[in-house]
């Protein structure tokens, strides 16, 4: 969605014009014919991880001046239009054709004509420029209030209900915020959110790591889910002790689910014998179904038959659900506000 309010940035004399400021005045010679290649005098920081040497880190402050004075074909015209002295920009393209080694303009007084090189150049950097502003609108209407992205990670036992009742109720009130949508295990997830890839994610065990923020919104319950056939099929209620001669079926390792299985397990005095490692507990549950095992499985959506979902009284089987984010990290105004929502349904999180 293309953000609706679109402003014209102000060129500024930053560091870069006060290094060309440092340039003795020479607004009609012609360039320099050094061999071309990255000078060494001092010039504007680097981008991070941006070689200072590079032809980017040199050239790229002085594009758009080129770009400017390519179009009028006139230095004090375009000076005017881009709001700089003109002093200032005649030496910037000075510069530029001396760090290059080759003539982009033939002059006559204020008035330049673009040579075969400049023509060439010229239509790379539009391109270029073109595509900075592009990111910069992109950017810009990712923060929007009212209709920016919220990049959102949840676990796949999450997807069927209550993530998309959380978006449905959030977007009540902000109908045209966008969600680019991330379902995948808890440790996954952290990675992305440290990789800058997601905003928020919700997840479960509630991560605790020192560049993380994170904070509990629910519990929810688990249930030991046998065949309808079991032993223990008749029963409502079982301590998971008494689970602990049978085959289990679970999700892999470096699931949240799977970690809470065995910690509950050891806490209930046993290793759990494991038949089947998966990536989706509806899938365990269809497996359960057909014999090859028990699980400890939240609730489903829709009830599946041929298995039978036993409460667990001891020890107590719940998983926390919480949500997280980097620490320090500024939110955007959609975010911040979907980051608001998600700490109000502290309680309320998971549907009855």
């Amino acid at each position: 969605m293309a953000h609706e309010q679109r402003s014209q940035p102000n060129l500024s004399r930053n560091s870069y014009v006060r290094d060309m400021d440092h340039t003795p005045p020479a607004v009609d010679q012609g360039p320099a014919t050094a061999a071309p290649g990255p000078p060494t005098f001092d010039r504007p920081p680097a981008v991070a991880d941006l070689d200072p040497d590079s032809w980017s880190a040199v050239l790229a402050p002085r594009l758009a001046y080129f770009a400017g004075v390519a179009r009028h074909e006139h230095v004090t015209r375009a000076a005017q239009d881009m709001g700089v002295p003109q002093s200032t920009l005649s030496r910037a393209m000075v510069r530029l054709e001396e760090d290059l080694g080759i003539a982009l303009f033939a002059r006559k007084g204020r008035t330049v004509a673009l040579t075969h090189a400049g023509r060439a150049f010229l239509g790379s950097v539009e391109r270029a420029l073109g595509e900075v502003e592009r990111a910069a609108e992109s950017v810009r209407a990712d923060a929007d209030p009212a209709s920016g992205k919220v990049a959102f990670g949840f676990l796949h036992t999450m997807g069927s209900e209550t993530v998309p009742g959380l978006i449905r109720a959030f977007r009540a009130d902000h109908p045209r915020v966008r969600f680019q949508l991330v379902q995948n295990y808890g440790e996954a997830m952290i990675e992305r959110l440290r990789a800058g890839e997601l905003d928020l994610c919700l997840t479960s065990p509630i991560p605790d790591a020192p560049d993380l923020v994170a904070r509990r919104l629910d519990e929810q319950r688990l249930r030991l889910v046998i065949p309808d056939d079991h032993r223990l099929a008749g029963r409502r209620r079982v301590r998971l002790a008494e689970a602990a001669d049978e085959t289990f079926v679970t999700l892999e390792p470096g699931y949240g689910l799977r970690r809470i299985t065995d910690d509950l397990c050891a806490a209930a005095g046993f290793r759990p014998r494991v038949a089947f490692e998966g990536e989706e507990a509806e899938t365990l549950r269809g497996l359960v179904a057909a014999g090859l095992g028990v699980a400890l499985l939240p609730p489903p959506a829709v009830a599946r038959p041929g298995v039978v979902e036993l409460t667990v009284t001891a020890p107590r089987a719940v998983r926390e659900i919480g949500v997280a984010w980097l620490d320090g990290h500024p939110d955007t105004p959609p975010v911040a506000a979907f980051k608001r929502f998600l700490l109000s349904r502290r309680g309320q999180l998971l549907p009855d």
